[in-house]
């Protein structure tokens, strides 16, 4: 396994908006077999009481807005934070931003009362199943075919509670 090179980018975590579409929608097509749509992200964005979008941005210098490193999508519904999506460019994978941004929405859940968190993860991805258990999740199950495009199981993980979770957000 590789191991994570240290970051020497200033991230900064913000809420995604509408300017931030092309950049969400151009990284999904790259990240994932089967994408979101562009009605997904504003769906997301703009319709979902419940849903939460933060883009993670290489810190721009003078007012500037800089480079798009990557989103996090998320639901906080009750005492229930659900990661939706996750992505990185990947120019700047295995940097620590993928980390950054499911910390910070960690603690943005445990902020709105959420207890645990949940997710489900392609079996194949072991990069993302690693980052995760780095984070202190744990397997809980198996959706058997629940992705398609290659068809394989979800593996859900688990974290809670949200109170484990430290560091930089």
């Amino acid at each position: 396994m590789k191991t994570k090179e240290p970051s020497t980018l200033k991230v900064v975590i913000q809420p995604a908006t509408g300017m931030d579409l092309d950049e969400m929608v151009a990284l999904e097509q790259v990240s994932f077999s089967t994408p979101w749509s562009r009605a997904s992200f504003e769906t997301e964005l703009w319709g979902n009481q419940f849903g939460g979008l933060f883009t993670a941005r290489e810190n721009g210098e003078d007012g500037h807005r800089g480079r798009f490193l990557g989103y996090i999508c998320f639901w906080t519904v009750f005492e229930e934070l659900r990661l939706m999506n996750l992505a990185v460019a990947p120019s700047v994978r295995r940097q620590g931003i993928g980390t950054r941004l499911v910390r910070f929405v960690l603690k943005y859940g445990a902020s709105q009362s959420a207890t645990r968190a949940l997710l489900e993860v392609r079996s194949s991805n072991v990069a993302a199943q690693n980052l995760y258990e780095r984070l202190a999740f744990h397997r809980y199950g198996i959706r058997k075919a629940y992705y398609t495009n290659p068809e394989e199981d979800g593996i859900l993980l688990r974290l809670e509670p949200l109170v484990k979770i430290e560091g930089e957000g």
